[in-house]
């Protein structure tokens, strides 16, 4: 009998979100660049190589990330962001000089190891409205172009990283899976261009959202321990949604005349805070039960051959836009600061380790004044402005910091601005409602906890490894302005009910 919230195990992320590598050469991960104070591009890649890592996933051609890959032995995913898709589409020309300044350049200057050109990131979503629809498949064929031209067309292969929602199931099981009616066509000629050139087909699945979309959700099929109650479909029994999920993708794949297409799985992780699903109990779990699988070998019911896997991700992303929700600056194995979050067994008796060299600010916070009262009527938009402007994610129901009282939130938003402004002076002034300490805030016997709420101190970017920059074609890593304001206005509402208990 099939169990009754298989429909619930296919729901996908409706956001813009290797493990697994041939032989013994080891895992892959997602790279992702939006902080407002990132590592060193050299130590993030020294993090990822001491971590067994040996294939890396960019989001964006960041020039000081592509330089210090170059001869690192790590093989490179390259992806371009969506808004790139419309020029790409255009002409032939235009794709030939970004595939010039991103791919050829660091190829040649550097020996940075490119494998696959990602064009877009999931650009079917049907939250796009169809806004990529026409663009994303020429695009596609001309980087193709540029990259034969280039004398590249055997060693770098185009793809593009489609969210699981491309598919979906007529019978509510696996067996029943096909592409979405409205794209079906599209799919089937993208399918076509990739199998003619070799390329693989490339799918991000995130159990985590599937928890986190329904309260109903069957917790258990989101891991790995065979605890949940089987989906029977035919003769298969499947155990978690990873495996029910991407056998539906080769049902459809199937029924459209691909059946041996070759399929990588972009993105699969789970974020540590911002929910109170988005824990670090729940993705030491979910991880390590993703690297015994990788380490097994093991693949799906319907595709027993593994598969490249890359993780997501390997460090948090403070800038990165949380429309989605607040865990998505979250999903990191490593801390913001390469420190690590939660220990993994990463098989042959290795653990993970943290990033090394890192250089932090002074260890200095700002904290509401002992002297200011919390009905101040300029604190909430005090508070309000620290948040548009500095990550307040942890403050979020359920997260690590949400049992914080009414003083220590204002003293979180606080340090949380001051830090992402490098702890200047004029940064913590908020209308005399705060003041600098040396003491650290964080809450007091947090710190053999999971989950302990910490007041961070950011790293220091000032000394910064200067690296060679050609002219730079994809779009810039946010400022921390970009971040969304509404998250700042959602945080103030729940200030209020804090000091309205307080």
């Amino acid at each position: 009998m099939g169990h009754p919230c298989l429909l619930f195990l296919l729901i996908i992320s409706c956001l813009g979100h290797e493990g697994l590598v041939k032989g013994a050469l080891g895992f892959a991960c997602n790279w992702g660049t939006r902080s407002s104070h990132p590592l060193p591009p050299d130590i993030v890649v020294k993090l990822i190589k001491d971590n067994g890592f040996n294939k890396v996933k960019l989001f964006e051609a960041d020039p000081g990330a592509l330089q210090a890959l170059g001869n690192s032995g790590l093989q490179v995913m390259l992806g371009i962001p969506n808004e790139f898709l419309a020029p790409l589409s255009s002409t032939v020309r235009v794709a030939e000089e970004w595939v010039a300044k991103n791919v050829s350049y660091f190829v040649s200057n550097f020996g940075t190891d490119i494998r696959y050109v990602a064009v877009g990131n999931e650009p079917f979503l049907n939250a796009y409205n169809g806004s990529f629809l026409q663009t994303t498949f020429p695009a596609m064929q001309n980087v193709q172009a540029a990259l034969i031209k280039a004398g590249l067309g055997r060693q770098v292969k185009v793809t593009v990283p489609l969210n699981a929602d491309v598919y979906e199931t007529e019978n509510g099981l696996p067996s029943g899976g096909n592409f979405r009616p409205d794209i079906r066509d599209l799919m089937v000629n993208i399918i076509k261009f990739l199998s003619n050139n070799a390329a693989p087909l490339t799918i991000n699945i995130y159990p985590f959202l599937s928890l986190n979309a329904d309260p109903h959700f069957p917790k258990e099929y989101a891991f790995f321990n065979g605890n949940a109650a089987p989906v029977i479909d035919g003769s298969i029994s499947y155990t978690n949604v990873l495996d029910a999920n991407f056998d539906t993708l080769v049902s459809a794949l199937e029924k459209n005349g691909f059946s041996n297409m070759p399929i990588i799985i972009g993105e699969v992780g789970w974020p540590t805070d911002g929910d109170p699903s988005a824990n670090k109990a729940n993705a030491q779990r979910f991880n390590q039960g993703l690297v015994e699988r990788i380490n097994r070998r093991q693949g799906t019911p319907k595709r027993p051959v593994p598969v490249d896997t890359y993780i997501f991700a390997i460090i948090d992303e403070d800038a990165k836009s949380i429309q989605p929700g607040s865990f998505e600056r979250h999903w990191g194995v490593f801390n913001n600061d390469g420190t690590i979050k939660y220990s993994l067994n990463m098989g042959k008796g290795r653990s993970l380790v943290p990033a090394k060299g890192v250089r932090y600010l002074p260890k200095e916070w700002c904290v509401m004044s002992p002297q200011a009262s919390l009905s101040d009527p300029n604190l909430p938009n005090s508070v309000a402005y620290a948040c548009d402007h500095a990550d307040c994610t942890s403050l979020s129901y359920g997260s690590s910091c949400s049992q914080l009282d009414a003083k220590s939130n204002v003293s979180y938003a606080f340090n949380a601005y001051f830090q992402t402004m490098n702890q200047s002076s004029s940064a913590c002034k908020f209308s005399n409602l705060a003041t600098v300490t040396t003491v650290d805030p964080s809450p007091p016997n947090q710190g053999n906890t999971r989950d302990g709420c910490r007041f961070a101190i950011m790293i220091d970017t000032s000394k910064r490894h200067r690296l060679a920059r050609p002219p730079r074609t994809s779009s810039a890593s946010p400022t921390i302005a970009h971040i969304s304001c509404c998250h700042g206005i959602t945080l103030l509402l729940a200030l209020f009910v804090l000091i309205l208990k307080y």
